[in-house]
């Protein structure tokens, strides 16, 4: 790019795009300038005219055509010149064409002159040797520049061809325009200027230009004045933004993080009132076994004494009753009444109170302020660093919003409790979130608490910013693992993948662990297997049969398994085939992944899956779902846990399926999670999560080990833009590669880590 206030050069004009038409891509042709500056041939102009406007195609600035059509607008005598400068540097070939004399014809009366070794600037002629020798000697051609013909058509005097170089009149050809109409503002030949415009003022255009460059030279001060001020605009706009899209991250990490400790503090509270009630049933059960054996002690006694009472009565003769009666009465009146039976006591019986802000359906446990950015020169004066302000100028303006806010406590005017005070309340509050009455009430701690207890400061958004549009996620799956907890992404790095003998711009088609915390990356566009480090340390490459463009791409136990094209192969590391397959030729692509074992290879063929061993032999082919689904399926990326099963992206179903090594089906999702998108590429952790790409959105999202959604994990937030694919490295480090041949790496942490 030229600077500003240096003077572009001729080269440049003519070997650059300068002289190609926007509109149809070739070199103009009657160059017509819209009041836009603009320049574009005059039959293209005329194709897009509707309306008596035309719609500039670059700057979209709407122009109106002129009464007598597109041919009014003004003629490009700039571009004009250029190009008859091109045209003649390219008029014939010295090795083919043959160019000849332009004066042979006219002096010696033959029909072809002899062989062209010189060219007058001032004519635009080819000459021989002997008629340049004497075109120099002449009277009225001597002051003419004659240089080599070579050196003309090499570009060597293009310069002097410019400075000798006359714009032609459109009206009159062979004439060269001489003058400036100063009420017309038209440029005129010397016969335009004896006919209609004899009477008006004219200058020579020498003379036109003296006086009219200082104010062009002017206003072109002021453009470029205006250029530095835009440009510093620019680069303050993209400073705005990359600090909007880093606090957004760092938002996001704290939504995450307060939404852990939520769900943290729930689940703790959960099982701590879940203890309560057991400990106050196995109480209650206690006391009300050993009433009852007493009642059953009792009770016994006291049938057994009437049933002897009864016996007595009924079979006893006289004598025996009267001898009897005064035992029998006695036992009789200790029984009525019951006075040694335990007393039955009330049972307390538990009652479950929920917070009111669980019922409210308003209430938001996060929410997020936006306020606006402060300048470069308000932060440095006030001494606002970039990871969210200065702690003391925030208590010095009466306390900022922090970005996320939970619980139920209500705010004091002054704003949210400090970093002190909310560790004086924490222990307050655990004491209170198990008070008398079995009463269930939710955490009132910060949000924003960062792991290992500590609070965080408040911080402000960085940035002016709207509403962000974005699809929510549907509610989370209910099959999570035993803390409830899902694992989150921690970044690494992240590293360009063109390398400096790359030829075209990485694309990106495939990824897989390749050995101790390394990855090979398959770049179609170059073809090439590329060797990174997870820091993106580049260590060389694995060499592939000539012609081959790897697209996916899995490794072995000591080999390479890569598909390309309509073929399967397997490579050493040092790039000597050990075997290919052939594949169906109606797939563009085919997905190639690992078994656990190492010693598998899987690769996906329309809507099946087949799996080779090491020799090359098929072990296995299914399709997912068993032959009920022949023809239904088309399985783009493919995948193996580390419990030997696949996960497949089916573009058919537009579906993610969980299928065993037999095809049996295990899961498959086809919810609103996707948003419409198809399902990208698939990779699984060491505990079984999935982590499906959602390309159109830019999003990851997780999977359990059945197929259903559990939420988010990579958003747009944690700069992914268009992920191609991703793979998993030492079950807890995703890859990334994005469309702009850029790879991401984060580091899965799991809840229990």
């Amino acid at each position: 790019m030229v600077s500003q206030g240096s003077a572009p050069s001729l080269l440049e004009a003519l070997s650059s795009d300068f002289l190609a038409c926007k509109i149809c891509l070739e070199q103009l042709h009657s160059p017509k300038t819209l009041p836009c500056l603009h320049t574009y041939c005059q039959d293209c102009l005329a194709q897009l005219a509707e309306g008596g406007h035309i719609r500039c195609p670059e700057c979209r600035e709407t122009v109106p055509v002129p009464p007598t059509g597109v041919a009014a607008f003004k003629t490009n005598f700039f571009v004009n010149g250029l190009l008859d400068l091109v045209k003649a540097r390219a008029c014939g070939d010295l090795h083919a064409g043959k160019p000849t004399c332009a004066l042979c014809p006219l002096v010696g009366g033959t029909s072809t002159g002899g062989p062209a070794t010189a060219r007058c600037l001032d004519c635009a002629d080819d000459l021989c040797q002997a008629c340049a020798d004497g075109h120099r000697c002449t009277r009225q051609t001597h002051s003419h520049r004659v240089v080599d013909l070579v050196g003309y058509r090499a570009g060597w005097y293009d310069e002097e061809a410019r400075e000798r170089q006359a714009a032609q009149c459109p009206q009159h050809p062979g004439e060269a325009l001489r003058f400036l109409c100063q009420p017309c503002a038209q440029l005129l030949c010397r016969e335009c200027r004896l006919d209609p415009h004899l009477d008006h003022p004219c200058l020579p255009l020498a003379e036109a230009v003296r006086a009219r460059r200082p104010g062009l030279e002017e206003l072109l001060a002021g453009v470029d004045s205006n250029l530095v001020e835009l440009e510093a605009m620019r680069g303050m706009e993209k400073e705005a933004l990359a600090r909007l899209r880093e606090q957004a991250a760092r938002v996001g990490t704290q939504v995450e993080e307060a939404a852990e400790g939520v769900l943290r503090a729930l689940l703790a509270q959960k099982q701590e009132v879940l203890g309560q009630l057991r400990a106050h049933v196995e109480a209650a059960e206690e006391a009300a076994r050993e009433r009852l054996a007493k009642l059953e002690s009792r009770e016994q006694m006291a049938r057994a004494a009437a049933a002897f009472a009864r016996r007595v009565l009924s079979l006893g003769r006289e004598a025996e009753i009267l001898s009897l009666e005064g035992a029998i009465a006695q036992r009789l009146q200790q029984l009525q009444g019951c006075p040694g039976a335990p007393q039955p006591s009330p049972h307390l019986l538990p009652q479950l109170e929920l917070h009111p802000g669980l019922l409210d359906k308003g209430c938001h446990l996060l929410r997020l302020s936006f306020e606006e950015q402060l300048p470069e020169d308000d932060h440095g004066k006030h001494g606002v660093d970039t990871q969210g302000g200065d702690r003391s100028q925030g208590q010095r303006e009466g306390g900022a919003k922090p970005e996320v806010q939970t619980g139920f406590q209500p705010q004091s005017r002054d704003g949210t409790p400090t970093p002190k005070e909310e560790k004086a309340q924490a222990p307050q509050q655990e004491r209170a979130q198990t008070p008398k009455g079995n009463k269930l009430q939710l955490p009132q701690e910060n949000a924003g608490a960062q792991r290992g207890g500590r609070p965080n400061k408040n911080r402000k958004v960085k940035g002016r910013c709207k509403s962000a549009s974005r699809e929510p996620s549907p509610a989370l799956g209910p099959v999570l693992d035993d803390a409830g907890l899902l694992p989150r992404p921690i970044f690494s790095c992240s590293f360009p993948t063109r390398m400096p003998g790359d030829k075209r711009s990485p694309r990106i088609t495939g990824l897989c662990p390749f050995g101790l915390r390394e990855i090979l990356v398959a770049d179609e566009q170059n073809r090439a297997l590329k060797r990174f480090s997870l820091n993106g340390d580049y260590k060389g490459a694995v060499p592939v049969p000539e012609g081959c463009s790897p697209c996916s791409v899995a490794a072995l136990q000591s080999a390479v398994a890569f598909s390309a094209g309509a073929r399967l192969y397997l490579i050493s590391p040092e790039g000597q085939v050990q075997w290919r397959r052939a594949l169906s030729l109606f797939q563009a692509s085919h997905a190639v992944a690992a078994m656990p074992s190492g010693d598998r290879v899987a690769v996906s063929v329309a809507g099946h899956v087949e799996v080779y061993n090491m020799e090359g032999s098929l072990a296995t082919r299914f399709i997912p779902g068993g032959k009920a689904h022949r023809g239904q399926r088309a399985l783009v990326f493919l995948t193996a846990t580390p419990q030997g099963n696949f996960v497949c992206s089916d573009w058919q179903q537009n579906s993610v399926v969980v299928c065993d090594g037999l095809g049996q089906v295990i899961g498959e999702y086809q919810g609103p999670g996707l948003h419409g998108c198809q399902p990208g590429s698939v990779s699984v952790d060491k505990k079984g999560y999935i982590f499906l790409t959602l390309r159109e959105i830019n999003k990851v999202v997780i999977l359990d080990q059945k197929g259903s959604l559990l939420g988010d994990f990579l958003t747009a937030y944690h700069g992914l833009e268009k992920p191609r694919v991703t793979t998993m490295v030492d079950g807890k480090y995703l890859v990334v590669s994005l469309s702009n041949g850029t790879i991401h790496v984060f580091r899965v942490r799991f809840p229990d880590s």
